[in-house]
């Protein structure tokens, strides 16, 4: 565990594109069974930094740490096996495939078990391991309020289903880490209480830590114990919910005098 009890962290980040600083110096950590906001105006860097801590890309300064270790130049495949998951703003199912193999093909990386030979002959400790990962994956389904959908092909859901798939698929394999990029796009009110209610289980529950993009703002104060304002590529401010938004350089340049 890295100083200030982080389990996910960032240490002076700094992205250039060209000319353009994207992110310069910044800090950002997030605990076990924590749920922290990430918030800030179009261009603040919220997806660059994202892309950073999930290892799509790698900054131009500072560190990455995952449980104190330094990840920097680690890939994103190896983030993802050791326990940092991440959605994304654009819908990214494999649309072509059911909802229940979508998140079964998430738990698959681990192998089956007994190699090619097992797969090809359907050995019995093969279908075990089969059995177990579609019970995982129904359960994880149920949890999301989506149970129903398992049969149903991913790629003709609405948004607001498609981004509780992306979800349970972040989750068939509990994290250690996970970044959402803004959840609730797109989202019912129902679909975002849902939301909120499995965020608060995974971080309550299983420790999680999570950190998530969001652009409806009374979702994040609401839902997050503690909440960071990104602007210009720098941390405007950081607290909890009440601190920030009576922040009046938060206000300013964010939220609004209203």
């Amino acid at each position: 565990m890295s100083e200030g009890g982080y389990v996910l962290e960032a240490r002076g980040v700094g992205v250039r594109f060209g000319g353009v600083r994207a992110l310069t110096g910044v800090d950002l950590g997030v605990r076990a069974g924590e749920v922290c906001g990430l918030i800030g105006p179009n261009g603040a860097g919220k997806t660059t930094l994202f892309d950073v801590l999930s290892g799509i890309r790698r900054p131009d300064q500072g560190r990455m740490l995952l449980d104190g270790a330094d990840v920097t130049r680690r890939s994103p495949v190896w983030r993802a096996r050791h326990g940092i998951r991440r959605t994304f703003q654009r819908q990214q199912l494999f649309g072509q495939l059911s909802v229940a193999d979508n998140v079964l093909v998430a738990q698959e990386w681990r192998g089956g078990g007994g190699g090619p030979a097992a797969d090809l002959l359907a050995l019995p400790g093969r279908r075990a391991r089969e059995r177990e990962r579609r019970a995982r994956g129904e359960r994880v389904l149920a949890d999301c309020g989506i149970g129903a959908l398992g049969a149903s092909y991913a790629g003709g859901l609405p948004v607001g289903q498609a981004r509780m798939v992306e979800l349970a698929r972040a989750v068939a394999v509990p994290p250690l880490v996970l970044l959402l990029d803004e959840p609730a796009s797109g989202m019912s009110a129902p679909e975002r209480d849902r939301l909120a209610e499995v965020v608060r289980r995974l971080a309550d529950r299983e420790g999680c830590a999570v950190l998530l993009v969001e652009h409806n703002v009374a979702f994040v104060m609401e839902l997050c114990a503690r909440v960071v304002v990104l602007d210009l590529g720098t941390v405007l401010a950081e607290g909890t919910a009440a601190e920030v938004r009576a922040n009046p350089l938060v206000r300013e340049a964010y939220l609004g005098s209203a």
